[in-house]
């Protein structure tokens, strides 16, 4: 079969693997049908999360038919449509029965405490093969996969398989609560989708920070209070639009590969700072390897968790959902703790909420289609990678036709 397979920083490649088979009892072959590149496959492919093993399938998003179950493998038979969830729980430990499948204790070949299982990650996570393929093999079916039903399409389903679940994760972190003031940063698909997450858990207002102006313009589409960094300092403007206070709430959902300011009057602030950031660039990607504006991680890292903190209101709560490899740790905890702030983070047990956002795109209350701005076939996803890396507008989320 077809897949993205990954060869190094730098090198991914569309090439032939093998066909998957059931391994064990619990598995379930799919049929890909749909699957997408997220921000996150660009960590691995940047080096801003490490430990990746050569020849990986790359991807974590996916809906598919069901080809051959496992033995053990009860309610699901071929033939089935199915979302496949992003990160692999087995449903029956006392992290998964408790809802934290992203922390299960079986998934992880590496044991208990090496934490999530996902598809298409680092060697820490498994590895588990991806789903930017023809095919996969889907560890522990029963509560990996969800039956998708006949009133939702597979365009609407491949944003249930990850980004919709994680943003609804961001605003539940945050403890987003009726009439809230919400700072979201990143208006990427995760913020976008985080934008309305928090509207429909209580949100009475929205501001989003980003640099990107078609991210911006999707975001006032949902009547979000929309803020360029490359215009206007986002910290002194979130104050500034809230009565001097700050945002009760905030989600972050940039990430490690934060990007500084260009131009405008936070950009020579951060021009100071450069050499800090440069030094948490090398510690987050070590062996980044940039080819001339094509894979170059974010040259601010943790500058998104420094607005989080900054425009956050005393007593406020951050919930954290962009992405940090485990040896980073720069974030501000004097500033953090002197303002009494909440902060809640992790990945997202994407088990725990699929059910219930799929009822919502059925009750046509949500619509995920709307943030689907590219359609590509696989034969094109590398070229597709290599657009989407270098943050060009209007590639927001880019979902590959595979069948």
């Amino acid at each position: 079969m077809k897949a993205v397979v990954w060869h190094g920083i730098g090198d991914i490649r569309l090439d032939t693997v093998p066909d998957p088979k059931i391994l064990e009892p619990s598995d379930a072959i799919v049929r890909i049908t749909r699957s997408a590149i997220c921000g996150t496959d660009l960590h691995m492919v940047r080096g801003t999360m490490p430990g990746m093993v050569q020849g990986t399938v790359l991807g974590h998003e996916a809906v598919g038919v069901v080809e051959e179950v496992g033995p053990a493998v009860r309610g699901f038979t071929p033939g089935d449509r199915v979302v496949v969830t992003s990160t692999v729980g087995c449903g029956t430990c006392s992290y998964c029965r408790a809802g934290y499948f992203a922390q299960c204790d079986t998934a992880n070949p590496n044991g208990p405490s090496a934490g999530t299982c996902f598809f298409g990650g680092p060697e820490t996570t498994g590895p588990v093969d991806g789903l930017q393929a023809e095919y996969a093999r889907i560890p522990f079916a029963m509560t990996t996969l969800v039956r998708v039903p006949d009133a939702v399409s597979d365009d609407q389903a491949i944003l249930l398989s990850d980004i919709f679940p994680t943003s609804w994760c961001g605003a539940r972190l945050a403890e987003v609560g009726d009439g809230d003031t919400v700072l979201v940063l990143g208006a990427g698909v995760v913020g976008q989708f985080a934008i309305a997450s928090a509207k429909r858990q209580g949100a009475g207002r929205v501001l989003v920070v980003d640099g990107i102006a078609s991210r911006l313009d999707k975001a006032r589409e949902q009547n979000a209070e929309t803020i360029d960094f490359n215009v206007e300092d986002p910290v002194a403007l979130a104050k500034e639009l809230t009565g001097g206070v700050g945002a009760d709430r905030v989600i972050e959902a940039v990430g490690v590969d934060a990007q500084r300011p260009e131009r405008g009057p936070a950009a020579e602030q951060y021009e100071q700072q450069a050499e800090q950031f440069e030094q948490e660039r090398s510690q987050a990607a070590p062996d980044a390897a940039p080819q001339g504006a094509q894979w170059v991680p974010g040259n601010a890292p943790s500058l998104a968790l420094r607005w989080a903190v900054q425009a956050v209101a005393k007593a406020g709560t951050i919930g954290v959902i962009g992405v940090y490899p485990a040896g980073f740790d720069r974030f501000p905890i004097g500033e953090a703790m002197n303002k009494n702030l909440t902060l809640n983070m992790g990945n997202c047990n994407h088990r725990r909420y699929l059910p219930e956002l799929l009822d919502l795109v059925v009750s046509g209350t949500v619509d995920p289609t709307a943030f689907i701005t590219r359609h590509e076939d696989p034969v094109d996803a590398i070229e597709a990678y290599e657009t989407f890396d270098r943050r060009e507008d209007g590639w927001l989320k880019t979902v590959l036709d595979v069948a």
